[in-house]
């Protein structure tokens, strides 16, 4: 099936943030300085121009439209109908600006990866007012660039906040078959356009940690491979800069937590096949930051990176950065869990205590909640938010966690939390601290 001729739809009819004027192929300035204006600006905008509708994580796509319909109104935005959901929600193209380069940034293509959506309705908020207040970042990111916006690709996904559509496909993983309207729909705006820069936005696993610290990661960044062999052709360099500019931005705002996601070629993944097609594609994956609960303080950080990027972009000063700021980024280095609790003695009724460790995680991992055993035994390497030394005291699991079977008790993986710590083995010991909901 051809892609929907949308390019007619897209059709396009400066001062840096140093001071002089600069065009998209003009040196930026020493990258530090630009980074300290990119990260004031950011901050501004963020602040400034932050959606007040739009405070927690998850929303429908009705919600998110009536919060940023007052913008949509300024003859700044172009708003373009690109296709409809696989329950028949609209889905809609933002475009600012009618530069000669054109950037494509899409978000939420899972459902439940919103904190992206939100950063752009803050961005479309300061981009609206284009036409009545000036600003030089602001003009010169309408004068050089082309920026479509394909918010929340995948509204179905949020009604439930969950990752997959409505018949369960990982949008993400519909490439190569379109099967899904939702990825016909991306290739469709992507094939019109042709962007030469474009912007995955997703969140990722909020228990992931980076070295050295194993603090949460808060950002992971990657101009993803074009083929198997992760080679760094002329569009991969130049999405490896641009993404070296966004950590020499971030490392200031939030020093520490970036890192960069796993690079490995995916054959059925969007942004690896979008580098392959000629587009400079960075992937923006927002973690977690700590007391961050529906991801405002990471909503902040996006406008930061994503302005930072548009305004590298067009002056070019992207170019300046070097590729080792990229390739220097811790990666990825796994999940911590939420809390483990070393050198307890588990007591379970008519057993020996068994002195083990035992970790467990939350039902949500920002906002806490119902707790459930992830795992128990030697978890001497396991990396963990919070650890209790538990070391010569007695863990006593509440009857709520144990399953009985032919008059046998089993302490089961995946049991809800209820237990007490004591200092003896004797069930009327002291208390020395409570987990879960009391028994």
């Amino acid at each position: 099936m051809s892609p929907r001729p949308l390019f007619l739809l897209f059709a396009t009819t400066a001062v840096a943030c140093g001071g002089a004027a600069r065009t998209a192929t003009s040196t930026a300035s020493h990258p530090a300085s630009v980074a300290e204006c990119c990260l004031d600006l950011g901050r501004r905008v963020a602040a400034e121009h932050r959606v007040a509708a739009i405070d927690v994580r998850r929303f429908s796509q009705p919600q998110y439209w009536s919060a940023i319909e007052p913008f949509l109104t300024s003859p700044s935005l172009r708003v373009t109908p690109v296709g409809a959901s696989t329950h028949g929600l609209p889905l809609r193209a933002i475009t600012f600006g009618r530069g000669p380069t054109t950037v494509f940034l899409w978000s939420q293509m899972h459902g439940d990866e919103s904190t992206a959506t939100m950063a752009l309705a803050d961005l479309m908020s300061w981009m609206s007012r284009a036409a009545s207040e000036r600003d030089p970042v602001r003009d010169r990111i309408a004068s050089q660039l082309t920026v479509v916006m394909l918010p929340m690709l995948n509204p179905d996904g949020a009604e439930l906040f969950q990752r997959e559509n409505a018949v369960g496909v990982d949008i993400n993983r519909d490439v190569r078959r379109l099967a899904t309207a939702e990825a016909r729909t991306l290739r469709a705006v992507r094939d019109s356009i042709k962007p030469a820069f474009g912007f995955n936005l997703h969140d990722q696993n909020a228990r992931t940690i980076g070295r050295p610290g194993n603090q949460r990661v808060a950002i992971a960044l990657l101009a993803p491979a074009a083929e198997a062999t992760n080679a760094f052709g002329a569009v991969r360099s130049d999405a490896r800069l641009v993404a070296a500019r966004i950590r020499s931005v971030l490392e200031r705002e939030i020093p520490g937590r970036i890192a960069r996601y796993d690079d490995t070629f995916n054959p059925r993944a969007f942004g690896d096949l979008m580098q392959s097609w000629g587009t400079r594609l960075v992937l923006i994956e927002s973690g977690a930051l700590p007391n961050d609960p529906e991801k405002q303080q990471l909503r902040r950080v996006n406008v930061i990176a994503i302005l930072s990027a548009l305004d590298a972009i067009a002056t070019g000063g992207y170019r300046t950065e070097n590729a080792d700021t990229y390739t220097a980024m811790p990666v990825n280095s796994g999940s911590a869990v939420d809390v483990v609790i070393r050198g307890a003695a588990v007591v379970m009724p008519g057993q020996s205590p068994v002195r083990v460790d035992l970790s467990f995680n939350y039902d949500d991992p920002l906002r806490g909640g119902r707790a459930r055993v992830r795992e128990i035994g030697d978890l001497d390497e396991v990396t963990a938010f919070d650890t209790v030394d538990a070391a010569g005291l007695f863990l006593h699991p509440a009857p709520a966690m144990l399953t009985e079977s032919r008059g046998a008790l089993w302490l089961r993986i995946g049991a809800p939390v209820q237990m007490t710590l004591r200092r003896g083995a004797d069930a009327a010991s002291e208390v020395v601290r409570e987990f879960g909901a009391r028994p």
